[in-house]
C-alpha cells in the first residue's frame, strides 16, 4: 500500500487491491498546503462543517464520500466503495478559538491490504474509555501530533501507551507551511519516544506492506506534498 501525505490530516492510501482512499481533505487557502490533485475511489471526512477536514468537493472526479460523524451517529459502521468503515464520535477542542460551541466529528478506522488503519479526525479532548478501545489492534495510527487545537500530547500518549499501535504516522502538527502560533512542531511529539523508535521518510510517499508493520510501536514521520 502506498501512503501519501498532503499535509494537515489528509492522506491518500493506495492499496494493491481495494479502493483508493483520501482522508480529511482541506481547503488549501486555509491551511497553506498544496491543492490535492489526485483522484480517489473513496473520500473519508471527519465532519461536514470544518474546511480543514471536509473538502471532499475539491477532490477530482466523482469519488464516494463518507462522513465519519454521520457513521458514528448511525450505528458506527458502514460500507462504501467495497470498504468496511467503523467510526466513533468525538468533539473538537472545547476552547477552540473559531467555534463558540465545540463541533462534533468522527474518528474512523478501516482495513486495506490486510493493514488496520485508524484516523483520529479532529478530536480535541482526552479520550473516553470507549474511544480508546476503538483504537485497539490498530496497525497504523494517523495521530494528531500538534497539541493546540486538537488533543493534548499527554492525553494522546496515554492512548498510545494503552493500545500500542504498531506504526504511528503523525499529522496536524506545525510545519513551515502550516503555522498556527501555538501548534507544536514535530519535536514535541517525538520527545515522547526513544530515538531508535523513530523513522523519517524524507518524502511525502511511502510504500508499506503487512510484512513491514513493526512488532512494537514505532513512529514514521513523513514529509508533505510540495
Amino acid at each position: 500500500m502506498e501512503i501519501k501525505w498532503y499535509g494537515h490530516a489528509a492522506f491518500r492510501l493506495t492499496p494493491a487491491e481495494g479502493p483508493r482512499v483520501i482522508t480529511d481533505p482541506y481547503t488549501p487557502e486555509g491551511v497553506g498546503y498544496a491543492p490535492i490533485a489526485d483522484t480517489a475511489d473513496l473520500v473519508l471526512i471527519s465532519s461536514d462543517d470544518d474546511d480543514a477536514h471536509c473538502r471532499a468537493d475539491l477532490i477530482p472526479g466523482s469519488p464516494d464520500v463518507v462522513n465519519a460523524l454521520e457513521v458514528a451517529q448511525n450505528g458506527g459502521n458502514t460500507t462504501a466503495a467495497g470498504l468496511e468503515i467503523a467510526a466513533i464520535e468525538a468533539a473538537e477542542w472545547d476552547r477552540h478559538p473559531e467555534h463558540a460551541v465545540p463541533g462534533q466529528n468522527g474518528m474512523y478506522r478501516f482495513t486495506l491490504d490486510g493493514i488496520a488503519c485508524a484516523h483520529m479526525g479532529d478530536v480535541g479532548n482526552p479520550l473516553t474509555d470507549a474511544q480508546i478501545t476503538f483504537f485497539e489492534d490498530v496497525d497504523i495510527l494517523f495521530a494528531l501530533a500538534g497539541g493546540y487545537l486538537t488533543i493534548e500530547l499527554p492525553d494522546l500518549m496515554a492512548m498510545i501507551h494503552r493500545v500500542r499501535p504498531k506504526l504511528v504516522i503523525p499529522m496536524h502538527f506545525r510545519t513551515l507551511t502550516y503555522r498556527p502560533r501555538n501548534t507544536m512542531w514535530i519535536e514535541s511529539f517525538l520527545s515522547h519516544f526513544k530515538d531508535e523508535d523513530v523513522d523519517f521518510a524524507f518524502a511525502p510517499t511511502v510504500d508499506i506492506t503487512h510484512d513491514d508493520i513493526p512488532s512494537r510501536t514505532r513512529v514514521l514521520v513523513m514529509d508533505y506534498v510540495r
